[in-house]
This record gives structure tokens, C-alpha cells and sequence, in this order.
């Protein structure tokens, strides 16, 4: 059997790993080709583009890459065609992969989405293209099998991924040790994967530790982003490359670039504060469409404001300042949001989303061959 998967960026790139390696699990004689990382690649990925090529995001940021993104995307959709799969199987990336999901259904080539597009935060109309071009789709919020029964369209929640990510990891106990012995309590800087938002959020994270000598400020980065982090740190702070979860398992609170990293460091039981902010035109164009109460999954997941949320003009290294002598001083502050952390992860259920993923899409493939 053939698989043509694709996903667009470090998230993506874990949690279709994770969905390959369990698959392989299931059913050994099978190949996967198509659009990932590293990660991907370490599993047997045959790769036609890198993520690096696609990592990036904002209205202002596309419009800049748009004839590169056009170009990629006509490239990956000439090799569907001449690998000939049994399937697609799409991961979350929805600007590109939906589009990739309709030149499917066009090829009757039969499509698998994991990792469902949020298309119920912003043009929910999405949902009816979902629906009529996407054969299965997988859902990893709980809320979303709720949001698709609107549009006559059935999602199948598998539980989320970020469970298995963190379950499964081995931690680097040097690492961690070395943060321990620092003799500070560590406040874990997380600016995200993308160029923008490390440009955009990291600054301003960092000017707020120089009001705070007592505490170790360490930089969460990666391989892709380290050279980009070294130009911004002009305060020489600690940078951790590919050890987010060593550094969250010793924090004692975090400033948190909104994505999936907020889940990440709430399933860790790390207090936070959502950071975001973007270009100008895009924060503009997102107020006119987006249409829901909050931004990170933590608060969205659990229905609720549990972590405070620092928004483009809020996101200010006064506002940042305030909230962390909360994270780091005030007990009921901190013991509300950790109580609050364990209904989330009630909520999302036990590990297993990868192992039930692919179950789901074997089952799926083999039911629809019949």
C-alpha cells in the first residue's frame, strides 16, 4: 500500500511521525512519500519538499511567498499523480492541503484528513468543502465532532496527539539536571517555529527578564530557528535547541507563543501566558473574520479563560512584567490554573491518538477497497 502524506510544519511534522510509526505498527508492508521533516523523514518518509520550504504564516507573510507556495504546490500535486497512491492523507496545514484535498477528490483519489483544519475559528464555510472533497476525517479536539454535525458531516475524535508526544518522550536527563543546578527558578521563553512570530513575540519576551535577575530565562529553540534566535538574543540568554520538554519539565512559568505549544506546557502543569502578535494587515484581517472567544488551545479546549492572553497591542513588556510576578508569586493565581490544567487533561483523555489514528485510517482504506 501507498500513502501520499503531507504536512507543512513542526507540529505536523511530530504528529505525522507519530501517525506513520503507529501505522507501520499496524501494517508493515506499506510506503509513504510526500511533504514533512525530519521526522518524518526518520520514519521512512520519501520527501518531495521539505517544511522549511512552507513554514510560513500570516496574511502578509503568504502574500509575500505566494508564487513560491503556488509553484511547490503544483509540484507536490504532479507527484500525486505520478505516485499513484491509494491515498492521501493530509495533516492539519489547511491553506495548502484543502487544495490538495479538492485536486483528490477531482483525481478520485481517495483523501484522509488528520488533524482537522480549524475552520470553525475563522470562515466556517469551510466546513461544506471538507465536507465534499475529504473521505475521512480525523479529529483531535473534542468539540469539533459537535461543530461538523452542523454541516451534515461526520469527524471521528481520536483523542490529541500532544498526549502521545509528551508520554512517549524520553527526557534528556542531563539536560535537565544542568537547568537544576542553575540554582534559579527557570521561566521558559517559547516564541514559536515560524519566522514571524519569533520576530515578532521573542523581543519583547526577553526584555522582561532584565526586571528580573533572580530568575533563569532560557529560550526554547530549533535546529530551523537557532541562527534566527542568536541574532535577536542580544541579552545572551540560555538557548535550548530541540529540548522544549526538558526545559518545560523544570519551569516554574512560561511566556508562550499561541499554538500548540500552550497545550504542550499546560499538559506539563507549567503556569503560562499566551503571547501572540502579527503584522499589522493581518491582525486586521483576522479581527473582521475570526469569530471565536480565544486564541490558545488551552482556553478554547477547556471552554474557558484559564491562561490570560496577551494580544497584539496588549502583548507590551508592562502586561508581561504584570502577569509574571502573578505566575511566579501569587499561590491562588497559580493553584487555580494548575487545578484548571487537570480538568483539560480529563477533557483530552488518555495517550493513544496516534495508535487509534491509524486503526481508523486502515479500517477506512480497507472498508472503502471492498
Amino acid at each position: 500500500m501507498k500513502l501520499y502524506i503531507v504536512a507543512g510544519e513542526v507540529s505536523g511534522d511530530l504528529h505525522a511521525a507519530n501517525l506513520m510509526k503507529a501505522i507501520y505498527e499496524q501494517q508493515a508492508e506499506i510506503s509513504f512519500k510526500g511533504v514533512g521533516g525530519d521526522k518524518m523523514i526518520a520514519q521512512g518518509l520519501d520527501c518531495t519538499v521539505h517544511i522549511r520550504e512552507l513554514n510560513v504564516m500570516g496574511l502578509t507573510e503568504v502574500l509575500k511567498n505566494i508564487f513560491r507556495v503556488r509553484r511547490i504546490l503544483q509540484q507536490v500535486k504532479h507527484d500525486i499523480l505520478s505516485s499513484k497512491p491509494d491515498a492521501i492523507v493530509l495533516v492539519d496545514y489547511p491553506g495548502f492541503n484543502i487544495q490538495l484535498a479538492r485536486f483528490a477528490r477531482k483525481h478520485k483519489i481517495k483523501s484522509i484528513y488528520y488533524i482537522s483544519p480549524k475552520v470553525w475559528a475563522w470562515h466556517s464555510s469551510r466546513a461544506k468543502t471538507l465536507r465534499d472533497n475529504v473521505d475521512y476525517m480525523l479529529s483531535i479536539l473534542p468539540f469539533e465532532t459537535a461543530f461538523y454535525k452542523k454541516y451534515h458531516y461526520d469527524a471521528h475524535y481520536i483523542g490529541n496527539p500532544v498526549v502521545d508526544a509528551i508520554t512517549s518522550h524520553s527526557l534528556d536527563r542531563a539536560v535537565v539536571e544542568k537547568l537544576i543546578k542553575a540554582d534559579k527558578p527557570v521561566i521558559a521563553l517559547l516564541p514559536g517555529s515560524r519566522h514571524q512570530e519569533i520576530v515578532q513575540c521573542l523581543p519583547e519576551m526577553i526584555r522582561v527578564s532584565k526586571a528580573f535577575p533572580d530568575y533563569h530565562f532560557v529560550i526554547a529553540g530549533l535546529e530551523s530557528t537557532l541562527q534566527q534566535i542568536q541574532t535577536i538574543n542580544t541579552e545572551h540568554l540560555e538557548v535550548l535547541c530541540n529540548k522544549t520538554y526538558e526545559l518545560l519539565s523544570v519551569s516554574r512559568a512560561a511566556f508562550v507563543t499561541s499554538g500548540t505549544a500552550t497545550l504542550e506546557t499546560a499538559l506539563f502543569k507549567v503556569p503560562q501566558v499566551c503571547c501572540y502578535k502579527t503584522s499589522a494587515l493581518t491582525y486586521i484581517a483576522a479581527k473582521q473574520l475570526i469569530r471565536i472567544p480565544y486564541i490558545s488551545l488551552v482556553n478554547l479546549i477547556a471552554d474557558k479563560l484559564i491562561i490570560k492572553e496577551l494580544i497584539q497591542h496588549k502583548f507590551t513588556e508592562k502586561n508581561l512584567m504584570q502577569e509574571l510576578v502573578l505566575l511566579v508569586n501569587n499561590g491562588t493565581y497559580r493553584e487555580e490554573m494548575l487545578n484548571n490544567y487537570d480538568e483539560l487533561i480529563q477533557i483530552l483523555g488518555g495517550p493513544g491518538a496516534s495508535q487509534r489514528a491509524a486503526v481508523a485510517i486502515l479500517g477506512f482504506l480497507k472498508s472503502s477497497s471492498c
